[in-house]
């Protein structure tokens, strides 16, 4: 065996960075998804007030179903399936939902005296109240970490390449 195939075997410190990132990212996505599937009623009366969906049944379609698939997504990216396939999922979710909120936080602007920074609600993340460029700024970061997920050129520490290895056909016999 020679001296290369080793040192491409071996986790460097930008691997090891990835999977941080990817365990804080599924992480987040867990927390906020248990939050909302253990509280349904709660979590649809938040997606009433977004005003995005007049159809009941598409209402009740969403507001059940989307905090599952954050789990869902959240449990691929903490044991390492299919990454850039749950981070592109995230940043399809973040997108829309970054949009959403900066919108209603617009209208509540409008409608009232305050400055912009010192707008809360609870937006149905699953962390209760928040201060909306707090929450803007989260969103920023979590749809950079799920870029940087998709973007990522080598997963070495997910499960699938730590499951199926491929073994030298020297080694094979």
């Amino acid at each position: 065996m020679n001296g290369t195939a080793t040192v491409s075997n071996k986790a460097g410190a930008s691997d090891v960075f990835a999977l941080l990132v990817r365990w804080l990212l599924g992480g987040m996505f867990l927390y906020m998804g248990l939050s909302k599937a253990l509280h349904p009623v709660e979590f649809l009366k938040l997606v009433r007030q977004y005003d995005l969906l007049h159809h009941h049944l598409l209402l009740n379609f969403v507001a059940s179903s989307l905090p599952w698939f954050e789990i869902f997504c959240g449990l691929l990216l903490v044991f390492g399936v299919a990454v850039r396939g749950a981070a592109t999922m995230l940043v399809a979710m973040l997108i829309p939902f970054s949009l959403a909120v900066l919108m209603r936080a617009l209208a509540i602007y409008d409608a009232g005296g305050l400055p912009f920074c010192a707008i809360k609600f609870d937006c149905g993340c699953g962390a209760g109240e928040v201060f909306i460029c707090r929450k803007l700024a989260e969103n920023v970061l979590l749809t950079a970490q799920a870029v940087m997920l998709i973007l990522w050129r080598n997963h070495r520490l997910c499960l699938h390449n730590l499951l199926f290895r491929s073994v030298p056909v020297s080694a094979r016999g």
